[in-house]
């Protein structure tokens, strides 16, 4: 059975906009401040790494709770599917394929955005709180053959499980920088891509 794996924030959901609102809500309750730019250059990464530079004159533990009760509540809600997501899963199923989830994201976040995106995944599908190397290892314990994401970490995650590399310039990392990482294939038009480069690849075994 061949198994892809993916990555969840700015590759299979649109997130960016959710999480910097929450953010953002949550630092000005705080009585601080942080920027939204920065925050969007951060995505794809562990909040609890991020944190601390992003606000470094708040309390790390307090304000990433803060955070991802506000975001369960305000954000994960407003989760939508990047486009050609949910027809990239089902390219995978199609095929008699097993799809599967890994991701930097809190479980109950990471389970409850993709159930408001429109995505049907089982909770044993889906591994969260693991980044960049991480990912290679849960990668590996699934059998991955493919791992799509749209971060350097997910590049490297996907080379600790010798898999192939799909990346999508969809995050804040340009096709050229996943390439220099070490990305195996970019799909420039994001997952709106995967389908018809999924079956040649098939095609091709």
């Amino acid at each position: 059975m061949i198994t892809v794996g993916f990555d969840l924030d700015m590759t299979l959901i649109d997130s960016v906009d959710t999480i910097v609102d929450s953010l953002v809500a949550v630092v000005q309750e705080r009585g601080k401040s942080v920027d939204p730019q920065a925050i969007r250059d951060t995505i794809g990464m562990p909040f609890p790494l991020v944190l601390p530079t992003l606000v470094p004159d708040d309390d790390p533990e307090e304000l990433l709770a803060a955070y991802r009760a506000h975001y369960r509540v305000h954000g994960v809600p407003k989760t939508k599917a990047m486009p050609g997501a949910i027809d990239a899963v089902q390219a995978v199923r199609d095929a008699g394929g097993r799809v599967v989830v890994v991701t930097a994201k809190q479980g109950i976040t990471a389970i409850g955005a993709l159930k408001a995106a429109g995505f049907v995944f089982e909770d044993e599908d889906v591994v969260a709180e693991v980044f960049s190397e991480e990912k290679g290892i849960s990668l590996k314990e699934f059998g991955a053959q493919i791992y799509v994401g749209d971060h350097p970490g997910d590049v490297k995650g996907a080379k600790v499980a010798n898999a192939l590399c799909v990346a999508v310039p969809t995050g804040p990392t340009s096709a050229a920088e996943l390439l220099e990482t070490g990305a195996d294939v970019v799909l420039y038009g994001g997952l709106a891509e995967f389908r018809d480069w999924f079956q040649g690849w098939l095609a091709a075994r």
